[in-house]
């Protein structure tokens, strides 16, 4: 790192040495929590016991644990970079100038996806550094346990709700420490893409934590997902432990926690194969309904008020299934009447019969594959966004909406603009996704539409407002803004 400019912040638990990288400045790899491992595995998050000398932050912590993305074939694969031991991490980016000038900057808290199952905050897919430049905010990204370890619903060992338990930690951390890297703790957009959307919007509807966020960034999130109910929660739980071979009546929280990890993402990864069905996209475990974070559903939350007077930008991507499908042999062998049957399970007969009946009048050449996959991207991403931004708008909060539309020059998988095909875009890390299919072709204009999206995004964490942007009317559809 010779030749490399640093320079080192307060933090509540310790001082951390980062790294300025062009306009930005990074702290990476900053405990937020103690390790979860022993005692603490399955356990809800502890505050760090800190540090006395300096802690260099240039390079991100570990990932948490967690088996390889069902994804990969549209984001790439990733080497696996994660231990348990030092994982629950934030990485702050920051405007050059916002340790020095004494100015307040809002802040971002942007959750990374991964189907509750896999991601890192750490990750170069995710760098803020452009973002924060770009609006002049702070930017933080952070880890928080994803698979059993974050998900398994075991309330009498105390695990419950253990990733959102780790995200309301990120928050704390954030009004204690932010104002040291220059930023503003009574101006915090929380956001996120996929999961990490579903996580940010929990967090803000969820009393316990909406009381500092002022915005709201929510991308493709899969709100067609309701919370899992407790009690298939806890079927999953025993089915899991029964993979585990641990048997009933024994000291379940002392057994678990004596496993190595592999062994229970192992488990994890058969249990998953066993729930698995053409197109699904839940998760084994993903967050329950009454446990810590997740008090009450989204429907009910926004009844009573919960986002009043914060400011909402929302979106999807214009295929966000095809990620979930094209790769999928299942789907794509699909006949209409096996068509119709899953989409009965999902949103009951005569939705399943409206929905692939439109999609089909509107593509009359689509194969029973594509049509499903439409009519998924609508009810499981596209429909709920729209629903809340509805609901939101309709209160008279500032609301805006879009739809990523950019689609791949080469696209022999059909990808369209699929799920996860804007972060590249709005992070500007385009070289992070050497073997995406969604990127393939990506040039000069790429970069000129991402710069656009970032700046967008950007302008809102950092105002509430987009420039050359009408704020969104359920009765405007043209107030929709496409990107691509």
């Amino acid at each position: 790192m010779t030749g490399i400019e640093r320079t080192v912040v307060d933090t509540d638990r310790g001082r951390v040495r980062g790294i300025v990288e062009g306009e930005a400045v990074s702290f990476r790899g900053i405990p937020y929590a103690a390790s979860p491992v022993g005692e603490l595995r399955f356990a809800p998050p502890r505050p760090h016991p800190g540090w006395t000398d300096v802690r260099d932050a240039a390079q991100a912590g570990p990932s948490v644990p967690q088996a390889a993305s069902r994804l990969e074939k549209v984001q790439g694969p990733r080497v696996p970079d994660w231990n348990e031991d030092g994982s629950l991490t934030v990485n702050v980016f920051a405007p050059r100038g916002a340790l020095t000038d004494g100015a307040a900057r809002p802040v971002l808290v942007w959750w990374h996806g991964g189907g509750f199952t896999s991601g890192s905050g750490g990750w170069d897919w995710y760098d803020g550094g452009r973002p924060a430049a770009l609006g002049d905010i702070v930017v933080v990204t952070a880890n928080y346990r994803v698979g059993p370890l974050g998900y398994l619903y075991l309330p009498e060992v105390g695990a419950a709700n253990l990733g959102p338990q780790d995200q309301a930690a990120v928050l704390r951390w954030v009004q204690d420490n932010i104002a040291s890297f220059g930023g503003d703790p009574r101006t915090v957009t929380v956001g996120g893409q996929s999961a990490g959307a579903y996580s940010a919007l929990m967090l803000a509807l969820d009393p316990a934590t909406n009381g500092p966020l002022t915005r709201l960034l929510l991308q493709s999130g899969p709100f067609g997902l309701d919370p899992q109910d407790p009690h298939q929660a806890a079927e999953n739980a025993v089915a899991y432990l029964r993979l585990l071979g641990i048997p009933a009546g024994a000291d379940t929280a002392t057994a678990l926690r004596a496993l190595p990890v592999e062994r229970l993402l192992d488990a994890y990864g058969r249990l998953s194969a066993q729930l698995a069905a053409p197109g699904k996209a839940a998760p084994p475990m993903y967050p329950v309904l009454g446990a810590p974070g997740v008090p009450r559903t989204r429907q009910q939350a926004l009844t009573e008020g919960a986002l009043a007077g914060k400011q909402l930008l929302i979106g999807t991507t214009r295929d966000e299934a095809t990620a979930f499908c094209a790769f999928d042999p299942h789907v794509q062998h699909l006949t209409t009447a096996a068509a119709l049957d899953l989409l009965t399970e999902e949103i009951g007969r005569s939705a399943a019969q409206d929905r692939y009946g439109q999609h089909a009048a509107l593509r009359p050449q689509a194969t029973p594959a594509q049509i499903f996959t439409a009519v998924q991207t609508d009810s499981l991403f596209r429909d709920t966004s729209l629903q809340t931004a509805d609901h939101h708008a309709a209160g008279g909060n500032t609301t805006y909406v879009y739809q990523f539309d950019r689609a791949p020059a080469e696209d022999p998988y059909a990808l369209g603009a699929t799920h996860c095909a804007e972060l590249p875009f709005l992070f500007g890390t385009f070289d992070a996704f050497p073997d995406s299919p969604a990127l393939a072709g990506a040039g000069a204009a790429e970069r000129v539409l991402g710069r656009e999206f970032a700046t967008a995004v950007a302008e809102f964490v950092s105002s509430g407002k987009a420039a050359g942007w009408p704020p969104y009317h359920p009765a405007a559809g043209a107030r929709v803004r496409h990107f691509g």
